[in-house]
């Protein structure tokens, strides 16, 4: 029971990473697979495969720097969030080892894909946000931002799992509230 919990807290956070950045936290299991930090379910060995490595080190290259090119960071933002949501899961669901197949895909598709998308809908709003306002000039301390979160977060997850899954449900609280303050502004400017 201790392990199922262990392995769904590190499901969710690597999926709340792959809200801010989708390959960081591909990699970053990739290569705690490949060093036996962390197990994977039999259908998802190849993660942790040297190929795998490679791809996902050159992925996670591209995309961090293709944040830092003005108009192609909001680009990449329209199709980061149905990429976050097959990253969210895709992570969530090779980490939940030894429970049945049909809860491992529910909770990999609601829990992983559902905090990858709704971390990446507020990354993207927040893009978009600093685009308006600043003509883009604040948006590589943006990328900067969220490339660093997704690392601590992808990182944290593989050594702290159930610590990571506290700083996750912290990140959506506070986007809620921050959610909820920016509508109420915005109704009042209107």
């Amino acid at each position: 029971m201790t392990e199922t919990i262990i392995s769904i807290c590190l499901g969710i956070g690597l999926a709340a990473a792959a809200g801010f950045r989708v390959f960081v936290p591909l990699f970053v299991l990739s290569l705690a697979t490949h060093f036996g930090y962390v197990p994977v379910g039999e259908s998802f060995t190849w993660i942790g495969s040297t190929t795998a490595i490679i791809c996902l080190g050159i992925a996670t290259i591209v995309e961090i720097f293709a944040y830092f090119i003005p108009y192609i960071d909001n680009l990449l933002d329209s199709l980061a969030i149905p990429l976050a949501s097959i990253a969210g899961t895709v992570v969530m669901a090779s980490t939940l080892i030894d429970l049945d197949p049909m809860l491992t895909w529910g909770l990999a598709i609601i829990a992983g894909g559902g905090t990858a998308t709704a971390l990446n809908t507020a990354t993207a709003a927040t893009r978009a946000t600093s685009t308006a306002t600043t003509g883009g000039l604040a948006n590589p301390l943006v990328a900067t931002t969220e490339t660093a979160t997704a690392s601590f977060v992808s990182v944290i997850a593989i050594f702290l799992p159930i610590l990571a899954f506290i700083i996750v449900v912290l990140m959506i609280f506070l986007a809620v509230k921050l959610f909820k303050k920016f509508k109420k502004n915005r109704a009042n400017n209107n």
